[in-house]
């Protein structure tokens, strides 16, 4: 077995998703909390190790389709690199040590159950959920949801009702767009029988329009926050944060012009990561951040 060939198995490059459990410890304003961001490696390498479990499982499974398939067929495990029997033996031994580390953090339980509930969700959706109409989708979003909230317990960092809010219609907006971009991809020059999964290439523009809101509510939860009690208590200078909105609306129609016009490739989060505009963007809204808590 090639050790090169079980990594790139693993997916890694799909490990930059996990960095959302940075997000609570961000936002509360721990960057430099050294127990917190430790608490945050631990939830980030928790993650990586059970979603690199399920990417084998489903390589595993669809290890034939993915061989018939232009560019799936150059992965490990559709090339003949690794056996399959070298991936199930990997799974559980990715599954043990990410459940081991919980026991780092100082709530364990809530991390545990947050572990817990993102690997049975994972495995509803490699199975059943990912083949149905719209609740693929909504459990994409919540499989984005609970890193989120997986940093809420690894960092012992309060909920906050907005942050969920503002992260469901996110990653919703997200999961709808990497939909749409895989129906434009398969879909029949007919334009009417089934393009994949639960939906049809008549969904297309459905599609487009529920993700686009989704985008739009975003921004509308942001614009909420900004006049609320909790918000106050984090910021001296909570009107800046009023700038981040546009921003917000800029870079969720960005991505779904490029959605249409075909040129959104991989996973819309991980593009967004790796792409400089997006980097910009996100470099702005930081600088925001920060200017409204430091400003005298």
């Amino acid at each position: 077995m090639s050790l090169t060939a079980m990594i790139r198995a693993m997916r890694p490059h799909h490990w930059l998703k996990n960095g959302l459990v940075f997000i609570p410890i961000l936002l509360n304003h721990d960057v430099f909390d050294i127990a917190a961001i430790q608490h945050g490696i631990v939830a980030f390498i928790s993650f990586s190790l059970i979603a690199s479990s399920i990417y084998l499982l489903n390589d595993i499974l669809d290890v034939e389709a993915d061989r018939r398939h232009p560019t799936k067929c150059k992965r490990p495990l559709a090339a003949g690199e690794i056996t399959e029997r070298q991936a199930y033996m990997a799974m559980p031994l990715l599954l043990l040590t990410a459940f081991a580390l919980a026991f780092l953090v100082p709530e364990p339980r809530l991390f545990l159950l947050a572990l817990t509930a993102y690997l049975a969700l994972a495995l509803a959706y490699l199975f059943v959920l990912k083949r149905k109409l719209l609740v693929d989708v909504l459990a994409l979003a919540a499989l984005h949801t609970l890193r989120i909230l997986a940093g809420n317990a690894a960092a012992a960092i309060p909920l906050s009702s907005w942050l969920l809010a503002f992260s469901m219609f996110l990653f919703l907006s997200l999961a709808l767009v990497k939909r749409y971009a895989e129906l434009r991809i398969t879909q029949d020059q007919s334009g009417l029988k089934k393009a994949g999964r639960g939906y049809h290439a008549e969904d297309i523009e459905a599609l487009s329009q529920l993700g686009m809101a989704s985008g739009c509510t975003c921004a509308l939860i942001m614009a909420l926050y900004v006049d609320s009690a909790a918000v106050k208590q984090l910021y001296r200078h909570p009107e800046l944060i009023w700038l981040v909105c546009p921003i917000i609306l800029y870079q969720m129609a960005r991505i779904w012009f490029l959605a249409r016009r075909g040129q959104l490739p991989d996973d819309p989060l991980v593009f967004m990561i790796r792409d400089w505009r997006s980097q910009v963007t996100g470099a702005t809204v930081l600088a925001i951040m920060v200017a409204a808590t430091v400003l005298p």
